[in-house]
């Protein structure tokens, strides 16, 4: 019997089908590939419609979590101090040390003045993780007190996103490189293959000194992020913290400079103390088997009694994240959720809108910042409060590495809810619009891609 040419493109098209499938459950089973219901769907219909070219998409984006990586092994103390004690336990996360201080910065000339005073201060090792530093008046005054550090013999290593300086890389490189400082790209084409993935990204901001000393929060290394331009400044939250806390980021970047290549021995913690102020270290990413910051995230909401305070660029959560805000609304606890009117990613402000008004029809108050908001800070009660940067959305929990903290000191958690409270001043109430056909149609298509973007 003779079989046409049209049977066998579609034996063709049905064997690429079962192939991406198996590909698609594999590799999400394998690696604990946990995804919203959306992103999930997505991929599905995107193998089953366009096999040849989804295949190939999947395997350079669709995976998040290096299976072949091992998180650091962490020094943990038995859970003794509530809830996030316990569940840094469960999660395998170095435990909450107390520190001698902890300072918030929401002005931007105070926090390039706190980062500055910082690297002066430096005397035996200073060490930079950005996802962007540019070259302009606040990334030029940075790179000059990190030429200072070389010239006093203070060992400088800076770690930069090779995606977050697109364009931009041989300026920059030139840059650090005359002012004598150790420079890597977190990906690069010299990286292990491994790392190699498109989609992956280090939004991670820390800066350490001699391993004592800690800035770090929201803020990028470039103008607008300081307010060197008042009128275009974005509103964000810095943090500088002085205690063995800042021995744990020391060890994390040191983790992100080699790569993480087979780093299974890398000890990020020293038994936590409980004298000070208390901070956790919560980094997250694709070379952890947990998503830790979604999990404190969601453990804190559900948790809350009287209220959860938050701030965020873009928010775009999942379907889990989003029900446990409305179900604390439904509980009685006040919700307010600042984010900026207009974001700088217009595809963002068009996937947040369903999520703000079910929020809002729950009763939650959303609250709409005039300028570029930048920060990334949540309070639950008064008992906890988390800052650093992670976006509530799903490429900044569930595919960037990134890095939150977990204050735990009800005057540090105070301070940090004055911060998020000062971005209410001057911010303008939501008021939910009922999208027509075709803004629900590109609302719910901008959504089911997001989770990439």
């Amino acid at each position: 019997m003779q079989i046409s040419l049209h049977h066998y493109v579609g034996l063709l098209h049905a064997l690429a089908v079962t192939a991406g499938l198996l590909l698609y459950v594999g590799l999400t089973h394998s690696g604990r590939q946990r995804r919203p219901p959306t992103a999930a769907i997505a991929w599905v219909v995107f193998i089953v419609a366009f096999p040849y070219a989804a295949i190939p998409a999947f395997l350079l984006f669709g995976t998040r979590k290096l299976l072949l990586s091992t998180s650091p092994v962490l020094t943990v103390r038995k859970p003794g101090g509530g809830w996030p004690d316990a569940l840094a336990t469960g999660l395998g996360l170095p435990a909450a040390h107390g520190n001698r201080s902890v300072e918030f910065f929401p002005d931007g000339s105070s926090a390039l003045d706190a980062l500055l005073q910082l690297i002066a201060g430096a005397r035996h090792s200073l060490d930079l993780a950005t996802f962007i530093l540019a070259d302009d008046t606040a990334g030029r005054r940075v790179v000059a007190g990190l030429a200072d550090c070389v010239r006093r013999g203070v060992r400088v290593r800076v770690l930069l996103d090779g995606i977050g300086h697109l364009g931009r890389r041989r300026r920059i490189t030139a840059m650090l490189a005359s002012a004598g400082v150790g420079m890597r790209w977190f990906q690069s084409a010299g990286a292990q293959p491994r790392w190699e993935r498109l989609n992956l990204r280090n939004h991670r901001k820390l800066v350490i000194a001699d391993g004592m000393r800690l800035w770090t929060g929201g803020r990028n290394l470039a103008d607008e992020y300081f307010g060197i331009d008042p009128a275009t400044g974005w509103a964000d939250i810095s943090c500088v913290i002085d205690g063995p806390l800042a021995r744990d980021a020391a060890a994390l970047f040191e983790h992100d400079w080699s790569g993480a290549a087979a780093q299974a021995d890398v000890q990020l913690s020293m038994p936590g103390s409980q004298d000070g102020h208390r901070v956790q270290l919560v980094p997250c990413g694709p070379d952890r088997r947990d998503d830790s910051a979604y999990d404190y995230l969601l453990a804190a909401i559900h948790r809350a009694d009287h209220r959860v305070l938050a701030a965020t660029p873009y928010f775009v959560p999942d379907e889990a994240l989003l029900q446990a805000l409305i179900l604390a609304c439904k509980r009685g606890v006040d919700v307010c959720l600042v984010i900026p009117a207009r974001s700088n990613h217009v595809l963002a402000d068009i996937a947040r809108d369903r999520s703000l008004r079910e929020l809002a029809a729950a009763g939650g108050c959303v609250l709409l910042y005039p300028r570029m908001l930048h920060a990334k800070a949540l309070v639950a009660d008064d008992s906890i409060g988390f800052c650093g940067s992670v976006n509530l959305d799903g490429r900044s929990l569930f595919l960037n590495f990134e890095l939150h903290l977990a204050f735990l000191d009800p005057a540090d958690v105070a301070a940090l809810a004055s911060c998020i409270a000062g971005f209410r001043d001057g911010a303008a109430a939501y008021r939910p619009r009922a999208p027509g056909l075709v803004r629900d149609i590109v609302e719910g298509f901008v959504r089911s891609i997001g989770f990439q973007l």
